[in-house]
């Protein structure tokens, strides 16, 4: 991030390169399978299947629409960093080529939805937004307290329901599935795909030996004092972060020293720095 502030250019290539992987899920698979899974890009599938509109004029206009009320409701810096990739989106949509890849149309939300995913997620990285549909949960938040996970789901939710419209059942259930997918493959991107564990791990005799196996298997680990709440006893305990493939051979190790050693074990998704030891 500190790169990104001293470059501004690279922030805004990055911005670009984000919205045009958004493009390439439109226009490779959503609309060719003709499926509108929320957001300003899918109402525009939805009005260019019923009216014949072009997908790039809808997003801009519902933009344009959504910079005004930023501009009328929000802060000042909100609405610029909305501003760049609202007007870019609808360009890149329109100089972007529309074809069928995939034949198999639920293969062609499945992917399409894994594509938009990571377009938005770099967007978020760099503080930037394509704006759309967006906009609105930023200001219900703002006057209402409404979470804007709640709201942008409801607002993706009433657009994917057009699709019983255009293409009926199937493709509305085909939105739910996308808008599934992109959730989860979003969580990944922006909490970290180096997915980690957290191990805590205390003993009634042996945490010495605990503390040796670990130092002889090349293991960082952290020693905390810890105070029962029912006896009141002082004890160490030792937190452990290790790679998700080390696990099942660290619970297997320490419970060679001791049978009885007391685990609990956490997922976590990043772990900066260096180690303790």
């Amino acid at each position: 991030m500190k790169l990104l502030q001293k470059y501004q250019i690279l922030r805004y290539v990055i911005i670009i390169t984000a919205l045009e992987i958004v493009a390439i899920s439109i226009n490779f698979f959503y609309a060719p399978a003709k499926v509108a899974a929320g957001g300003a890009t899918g109402f525009a599938i939805l009005v260019n299947e019923l009216f014949g509109v072009d997908r790039a004029v809808t997003v801009l206009a519902i933009n344009i629409i959504m910079i005004v009320l930023a501009a009328v409701f929000l802060d000042r810096g909100t609405t610029a960093r909305i501003t760049f990739g609202s007007l870019i989106l609808p360009i890149l949509l329109k100089i972007t080529p529309s074809e069928q890849v995939l034949t198999d149309r639920t293969f062609s939300v499945l992917v399409g939805g894994t594509i938009f995913a990571i377009g938005v997620a770099l967007l978020y990285r760099v503080d930037a937004s394509s704006g759309g549909t967006a906009v609105p949960p930023m200001i219900l938040k703002k006057y209402f307290r409404i979470a804007p996970a709640v709201s942008l789901l409801v607002i993706d939710m009433v657009v994917s329901l057009g699709n019983l419209v255009t293409e009926g059942i199937e493709a509305l259930l085909l939105a739910f599935f996308s808008l599934m997918i992109t959730a989860v493959v979003m969580n990944y991107i922006e909490t970290g795909l180096d997915r980690r564990k957290m191990v805590y791990i205390t003993s009634n005799h042996h945490i010495n030996a605990v503390k040796d196996y670990l130092s002889e298997n090349e293991t960082g680990y952290t020693a905390m004092d810890v105070r029962g709440g029912y006896t009141g006893d002082g004890r160490e305990m030792l937190m452990v972060i290790l790679d998700n493939h080390d696990y099942n051979r660290l619970i297997r190790g320490v419970h060679q020293v001791d049978p009885e050693a007391f685990m609990i074990a956490y997922d976590i998704s990043e772990a900066h720095g260096g180690t303790f030891l």
